[in-house]
């Protein structure tokens, strides 16, 4: 077997994912003092992977979605709902805990980082107030605490978990995870296995036909990309299928006229520039809340209408604690309920003027990037600027869709909506205007006319960082080193994180001042030498005055500075020098230090480490855990792209 195959492989059974099969009613009562008054509703959260607001009731004409559109006449259509990030398990550490994810320290993808003790989710303050709670099936908490949390949280965690096995009259939580719409299925999967196991289930005249399918401007027009947006298309329609069961299953059970039903995403839709981008594509969610008669009240709208309230997932917490009349919310639960039941003395009476998301580590692809969203702006700084939108993953890589863009940056022929995907780099600072340009292919960040909003939104987002706590400002391998007695997020609020500096420092990315760059480099604290190195990577033009201390830094005491500093000598020429101290770093211990130091390696293409990293391969080949998973992606990556 080849050695693409086998990793694919490998893959492919880790993401397979379990769709919903009710069971007839079991389950003991709770044995809670604080069972909650008998006019609090039931909840059920029905969840999609990868999806943005693709569907007919948001105006999509070619998407076939008669349930969805007919459970949209009965609820409020929220325009401008929004995940926290645009992958899913940070989402999901935010979701479970009311809080967004770099607060946590549970940014990067796959995160083994523990959260505090005192942070079990939400749902176990809805099981202490009598509510019986369900999850089927999917976790994804990116934590290390992710076991504890899943104890605390739910009754029932499992495929066949389901608001059936309660108490008979008790009000439940329950979430449904639906995974028919992930990018495993939309374009990553084998055709064939597509075809088994999701189109089979559409009759003939529900397939979606290839020629017809509309192309967004970003995407070339070829048979393939035809081909896969139809597949996409296709799963929506199933997954429309499964919500329509869901829904018949709780008027079935008579309880329909007692039930608040969620229908959202974890982010945008698994297509390339749509998964891992801080764009509208990429963060932008369908949500719909239908409210039984008898709450009615509470809706923001009237059956059918639209909101224009800006909602992230930070706020979904709250919003549920408030709908079960929990008013009692910890203090790490940060968003505020987005529904007024009927009052006006809540945090909801006062709606967010803008929302905030964050793009760091997916799998072995190492970036970081924030956005801040208004109601007509998006705004984008991007602290790692030498990396585009189209980075090598070897998941995403997959899916042919993906190898439709290659030779793209360098075509004549390519469109400039095409060249914003495809270039090897981004811009420092991204600004769209939203409202006239709803696909984000305009950058205004340089129009004089919008030079006040760019300022306004920059400074928000310095002040959410710096008060938030955001735990990206410091690198994932330093971020590790501190965790022997303490969490990420207590070590944020013990006072010993410079936030302020450390944003200034970070601030230094996309200038071309080698003064303050080489202040940096020479700080105390290893996460200001790192933002140095970093600011060096992205000069246009590497000065003589920084080549001398980013040549120190390769001996410096931190591997996250050794690994930035030879990152930026390789980009600005120096391959020799970067090469032998990466070289050294892949023997590290520390499987993060050994995933950054590779995945800076196979970006360097240089064929003279195929041997290093085929042996590293083979090292971490049968290695379990996330890391060595992602250490085997880029490794792979690089030996299925760099020629001997």
């Amino acid at each position: 077997m080849s050695l693409r195959s086998r990793f694919m492989c490998s893959v492919i059974g880790l993401l397979v994912g379990l769709l919903v099969h009710p069971s007839p009613l079991r389950g003991q009562p709770p044995d809670s003092p604080n069972h909650p008054d008998s006019d609090q509703p039931n909840i059920l959260w029905i969840t999609a992977e990868d999806l943005s607001p693709v569907l007919g009731c948001y105006g999509d004409a070619f998407a076939t979605t008669p349930h969805l559109d007919a459970f949209a006449t009965q609820s409020t259509r929220y325009s401008h709902a929004f995940a926290t990030a645009p992958v899913c398990s940070p989402s999901r550490a935010c979701l479970i805990n009311g809080c967004i994810a770099t607060t946590q320290g549970t940014h990067p993808m796959r995160s083994r980082f523990p959260s505090p003790d005192d942070m079990n989710g939400f749902p176990a303050l809805l099981r202490d107030a009598g509510y019986f709670t369900t999850n089927n099936v999917k976790t994804d908490y990116n934590t290390a605490s992710e076991d504890r949390i899943i104890a605390a949280s739910w009754d029932e965690n499992s495929s066949t978990a389901h608001w059936r096995h309660r108490q008979p009259g008790q009000p439940f939580f329950s979430v449904f995870n639906l995974m028919t719409t992930h990018q495993s299925r939309t374009m990553v999967w084998p055709y064939e296995q597509f075809q088994e196991e999701i189109q089979s289930q559409l009759s003939g005249d529900q397939i979606h036909d290839p020629q017809s399918v509309p192309v967004p401007p970003y995407y070339p027009d070829t048979p393939v990309v035809r081909k896969t947006l139809a597949r996409f298309y296709d799963c929506i329609s199933v997954l429309d299928q499964q919500v329509g069961t869901l829904l018949e299953q709780l008027e079935a059970d008579g309880l329909a006229d007692d039930t608040v039903v969620f229908f959202y995403s974890d982010h945008g839709s698994g297509l390339p520039r749509h998964k891992r981008a801080l764009l509208d594509s990429g963060m932008r969610i369908p949500l719909l809340i239908r409210f039984p008669d008898k709450q009615r009240n509470w809706a923001p709208t009237r059956p059918g209408e639209w909101t224009d309230r800006l909602v992230c997932f930070q706020d979904f917490a709250p919003t549920v604690l408030r709908l079960a009349g929990i008013h009692s919310v910890p203090d790490h639960v940060r968003g505020s309920a987005f529904l007024s039941l009927g009052d006006d003395s809540g945090p909801e009476a006062v709606p967010a003027a803008q929302l905030f998301g964050h793009r760091d580590r997916v799998d072995e692809a190492i970036d970081m990037a924030r956005s801040v969203r208004g109601r007509d702006f998006l705004y984008i700084r991007n602290f790692m600027p030498f990396l585009g939108y189209h980075q090598p993953s070897a998941w995403a890589d997959q899916g042919s869709i993906r190898h439709e863009f290659e030779g793209l940056s360098e075509s004549d022929n390519a469109s400039p909506a095409q060249r914003q995907y495809v270039r090897p780099s981004r811009p420092v600072e991204e600004l769209y205007d939203c409202r006239r340009d709803p696909l984000n292919l305009h950058n205004l960040a340089s129009s004089e006319e919008h030079h006040a909003t760019l300022q306004k939104m920059r400074d928000a987002l310095q002040q959410h960082m710096v008060q938030s706590g955001d735990l990206g400002l410091v690198p994932e391998i330093e971020l590790g080193r501190h965790l022997s007695s303490t969490t990420p997020m207590q070590w944020a609020q013990s006072g010993q994180v410079p936030f302020d500096e450390l944003f200034a420092a970070a601030s230094l990315v996309g200038t071309n001042d080698p003064k303050p760059i080489a202040a940096t480099l020479a700080a105390a604290d290893p996460s200001l030498r790192y933002w140095g190195a970093i600011a060096c990577a992205a000069i246009s033009d590497l000065p003589a005055s920084l080549r001398g201390p980013l040549h120190d830094a390769l001996d410096d005491p931190s591997a996250a500075v050794q690994i930035a500093a030879a990152d930026a000598l390789a980009r600005h020429g120096d391959s020799g020098s970067a090469g032998e101290a990466l070289a050294a770093l892949v023997e590290s211990s520390d499987q993060t230090v050994v995933l950054h130091a590779a995945r800076a390696i196979e970006l360097m293409a240089d064929p003279r480490h195929r041997e290093l990293m085929q042996d590293l391969f083979d090292r971490f080949e049968e290695a379990p855990g996330d890391m060595a998973w992602f250490i085997r992606f880029t490794t792979s990556g690089y030996l299925n792209r760099v020629p001997n």
